[in-house]
């Protein structure tokens, strides 16, 4: 049970026979079907919230920290496009994530992720199949923590999963703002000239979010363009991701694994290309 954590009188993912299940349901779907983002003030209340901060300090200094330069699919540079295409073009990023093999089936991360009527409610928000939805099988990054310190952000990108769920833990003094375009692409069109237009500048459809601690934010990262403003202030920032796929057994691509975690598995290289869409990443 989930009640020492998240606010079940609110949020009653426990009954889903209930009328108040029902309503959050039609609540959710309407959002993200208008905006491929929807989101959940409060769902780990203070109690909870005081045992998730904990343990992301514990775990903080456990994170991957890179530096480098990222294009928006975290793919290598193709000189088979020409010069200005969004494939071609690479950006700072400075983050740091703590691999999902940090949290043990007792934390408080992951007893959300991996609760039986955890999946089950994300999965009825999205309005998705059962034979269509599953959890990340990926040992590296299905549940994990994103860091960010003073200075640091994360550039425009697209996600390699279809759905991520984040919850924000803790934020920073000040910015850490985040961004997206949503329904930028599909999964057939990946919209370069889109793309090209929010890299270049343009706010055309960009939206802002200001997410507090405690807040669940449901994403369709995979189809739009995202990104983190640099935080400021010497307080971190700290979101878990869960992540949820519809490729049964799907994990991380070989390059993306390496950018993010600082390592690669070999069941990342056996699942390499496993998913049932041609995009990018």
């Amino acid at each position: 049970m989930l009640h020492d954590l998240v606010d079940l009188g609110r949020y009653p993912i426990d009954r889903p026979d209930s009328h108040g299940y029902r309503q959050l349901i039609a609540d959710l779907r309407r959002e993200l079907d208008e905006d491929g983002c929807a989101v959940l003030p409060g769902f780990v209340h203070e109690d909870g919230l005081d045992k998730l901060i904990a343990e992301a300090e514990e775990v903080a200094p456990k994170a991957h920290r890179s530096f480098n330069r990222t294009n928006a699919y975290f793919t290598q540079d193709d000189p088979s496009y020409g010069i200005g295409h969004p494939i071609r073009r690479f950006f700072d990023r400075s983050n740091a994530f703590v691999p999902a093999d940090n949290f043990p089936r007792t934390s408080p991360l992951r007893r959300i992720y991996e609760n039986d009527g955890f999946m089950p409610f994300i999965r009825d928000a999205l309005n998705e199949p059962a034979d269509r939805f599953f959890r990340y099988d990926d040992p590296l990054a299905d549940v994990i923590i994103n860091v960010v310190e003073k200075g640091q952000g994360f550039p425009w990108h697209f996600d390699t999963n279809n759905y991520t769920v984040t919850l924000a833990i803790q934020n920073g003094e000040a910015g850490g703002a985040f961004e997206y375009v949503p329904h930028l692409r599909t999964g057939e069109d990946e919209n370069f000239n889109g793309v090209s237009a929010i890299l270049d500048g343009s706010m055309k459809g960009v939206r802002q979010l200001d997410l507090q601690p405690g807040d669940l934010q449901i994403f369709r990262g995979r189809y739009a363009l995202h990104r983190v403003a640099p935080v400021e202030g010497d307080r971190k920032r700290y979101v878990g991701i869960f992540s949820f796929v519809e490729t049964e057994g799907m994990c991380g691509g070989v390059e993306r694994t390496r950018q993010l975690y600082g390592r690669v598995l070999p069941q990342h290289y056996e699942r390499a290309g496993l998913r049932c869409d041609e995009l990018l990443d």
